[in-house]
């Protein structure tokens, strides 16, 4: 099963985690959709989030959404590699992870900035969003 990555389409911070994943993504994968989307609307309804409340990236998989930082180090540990490596972190209570993750969540605007719109995929990245 694909995983879907829900992010905020207009995050300078977001965009750029997507490019990176998005050259990463060796075993192909991740999808995208933005928080915007009709796509991600959809999706945030069968897992009863609104789309305004949320101040993060989700990772849906078959096992349900992850948010903050158990999402990250999800996306981590599929990336493989060297990657993969970071998921050990996750023994650490979600309560200790977040806080950090929480602070530049909040302040992602602020310390990053913002786009217009949301990001356009290239020709080449189309399949691998949702709209």
């Amino acid at each position: 099963m694909k995983r879907i990555i829900i992010f905020d389409g207009v995050c300078n911070f977001c965009n750029f985690w997507v490019n990176f994943l998005l050259e990463r993504d060796r075993k192909n994968i991740f999808l995208f959709t933005t928080l915007q989307s009709e796509s991600a609307k959809s999706i945030l309804k069968k897992y009863d989030r609104s789309p305004d409340d949320i101040d993060t990236f989700l990772l849906i998989t078959d096992k349900g959404c992850f948010d903050r930082s158990t999402a990250g180090l999800l996306v981590a540990k599929e990336l493989g590699g060297i990657w993969k490596l970071l998921y050990v972190f996750i023994i650490i209570p979600k309560f200790i992870r977040d806080p950090a993750y929480n602070l530049i969540a909040k302040n992602r605007y602020k310390f990053f900035g913002t786009n217009e719109a949301c990001r356009i995929p290239t020709a080449d990245e189309r399949d691998k969003f949702l709209v």
